[in-house]
């Protein structure tokens, strides 16, 4: 017998029971995004966390209500130096990572800041068990890759869910884009959309692909896939991990909720 087929036998499944019971997402310990606490701002520690943040996910604004932070979770790439910046201030840490959404402007706590993408329905129940999914980098630097490489392993087991990845547009059900759209992969990056049959649905997967993440504006560049194609779920993270990947697909079909309105986690 076979060492690897011992130790099967010995330890049983690994394969872990969430999503589709309670059980281990294996994010437990793991920090995730940053959470906005209003009841903490003052105007010292908002313009620390702003001038901190790298992607300008987080803008210092005063008005008549006085001094408050804009957050937009679609930037966000949870590096914490807000948290470092001002460690009693408005952003604390946590360990929330289900942050995808439908429609774009649910990432955004001003809402008014980012404009709602056009919607494509979600995929009837006749897909709950069978949905394929085409995978395109366009510009990534491989982090959001070796996420969603783990969704294959014992762990996540993504298969036991009804999901595939398939290499041929002609027969996915999903376009999952990683990266900011670079100028060298925006043309790919439409043609395998035209070549999936209808009814098709995109996913943006990470800060990149929502925003243009770090890079966002440079020379080859661009600012997310919504500019060139329609978004039905962004997913933010640098890079959202396999179980937050995993909760985007579920979100998609309409068998996970939205954890986020408004820029506000489990509100």
């Amino acid at each position: 017998m076979a060492l690897w087929t011992f130790h099967s036998l010995l330890w049983g499944k690994a394969s872990t029971r969430w999503p589709l019971r309670d059980g281990d997402s294996g994010q437990e310990g793991v920090l995730g995004m940053p959470r906005y606490r209003p009841d903490r701002v003052t105007a010292e520690s908002a313009r620390a966390c702003a001038e901190a943040c790298p992607t300008q996910a987080i803008r210092y604004v005063e008005d008549g209500e006085g001094p408050r932070l804009a957050i937009d979770y679609g930037r966000c790439i949870a590096c914490q130096l807000c948290v470092e910046a001002a460690p009693d201030g408005p952003m604390e840490e946590t360990n929330d990572w289900a942050f995808a959404v439908r429609y774009r402007d649910n990432l955004a706590t001003d809402a008014e800041a980012v404009q709602p993408p056009a919607m494509n329905g979600r995929p009837g129940r006749r897909y709950h068990r069978s949905l394929h999914v085409r995978h395109v980098d366009a510009g990534s630097c491989n982090g959001c890759e070796s996420e969603l490489q783990a969704l294959g392993n014992p762990f996540y087991n993504l298969h036991r869910l009804g999901i595939f990845f398939t290499p041929s547009p002609r027969f996915a059900d999903v376009l999952l884009v990683t990266g900011p759209v670079t100028q060298a992969m925006k043309a790919p990056l439409i043609e395998t959309y035209e070549a999936m049959p209808g009814p098709k649905w995109v996913i943006a997967t990470g800060a990149c692909a929502i925003s243009g993440g770090i890079m966002a504006g440079a020379y080859a560049s661009g600012h997310g896939v919504d500019e060139w194609l329609p978004v039905d779920v962004h997913v933010p993270g640098c890079p959202p991990n396999p179980a937050a990947i995993i909760q985007a697909l579920l979100l998609l079909q309409g068998r996970m909720p939205q954890q986020v309105h408004g820029g506000r986690y489990g509100e």
